[in-house]
């Protein structure tokens, strides 16, 4: 019987230490010890002392936050942060905390931080200076938390949303703005149409004059084009595959009985 207890007693009085973590012991007579115990296996007076053991690495947490902006317009933002307890604070943290200690404080904060922070921007500044507000999250995150003994190895926003209002509203705006390019776009081709519309008007118009003035001056001018009117059908026919017999007449190719006409024409032009 006493080498039992005497092993029972020896087994419960190691306690090991994972690595990682960091133990506090708990004394029956005096309470918390201020000593950390690190990594490994320790000894403890049994059914006097216990060890609380605390993890010290690095956790990842993601909350949400919705909070209103400076032009109350609704959002919901979600905020990453990496948490680990300040070692040399333990004992504090375990006589105001407990061991949940970041269930008890990082929700509350990043929700007061997030809503302190977002309330100073509308929701146009939140989306173009969205670094500008993840430092101040960050900063002000970091500085709550000192308070509580809680270190902050990184903030970051992950998610950043606004309301359907907003939402459509800015779909609505884009709209608009495609419309008033689009109807840019059209003021300018119906410019552009009118200028080359006048533009054509004043070369015919000029065009026209010069051939009045071409004909009144030789009337044989009028027989030259008609010879080279003939001449560009008679191509056209001549390239095509299929056999065609039309009149002479209507195709502008009865040159011959013209050819009178033309001469008098011509040596009248001579003359002059």
């Amino acid at each position: 019987f006493g080498g039992t207890a005497l092993a029972v007693a020896g087994y419960n009085s190691l306690y090991t230490v994972p690595g990682g973590h960091r133990a506090l012991v708990f004394n029956r007579l005096t309470g918390i010890k201020e000593d950390r115990v690190g990594e490994g296996t320790h000894v403890r007076i049994p059914w006097v002392e216990w060890p609380i053991i605390y993890d010290v690495r690095t956790k990842p947490r993601n909350i949400s936050s919705l909070t209103g902006s400076r032009d109350l317009q609704m959002v919901n933002i979600s905020v990453r942060v990496l948490s680990r307890p300040d070692e040399s604070q333990l004992p504090f943290i375990y006589r105001r905390l407990g061991q949940d200690y970041d269930e008890r404080v990082l929700p509350s904060i990043v929700n007061e931080v997030c809503k302190q922070v977002v309330a100073q921007f509308n929701a146009a500044q939140l989306l173009t200076q969205r670094e500008q507000v993840s430092r101040m999250i960050s900063r002000n995150l970091i500085q709550r938390a000192g308070e509580f003994k809680i270190r902050l190895d990184d903030v970051s926003i992950t998610d950043l949303r606004f309301g359907r209002e907003f939402m459509h509203a800015v779909e609505q705006k884009q709209v608009a703005q495609q419309d008033a390019e689009r109807a840019r776009f059209l003021v300018d081709k119906a410019m552009q149409d009118k200028r080359s519309t006048i533009i054509k008007a004043t070369g015919e118009a000029r065009s026209a004059e010069l051939v009045g003035v071409a004909i009144k001056k030789n009337p044989g001018f009028i027989e030259l084009k008609r010879i080279d009117a003939a001449r560009t059908i008679a191509e056209t026919i001549s390239k095509s595959s299929n056999k065609a017999y039309l009149s002479a007449e209507s195709l502008m190719l009865d040159l011959a009985g013209d050819s009178e006409t033309l001469g008098k024409g011509l040596t009248g032009s001579v003359s002059k």
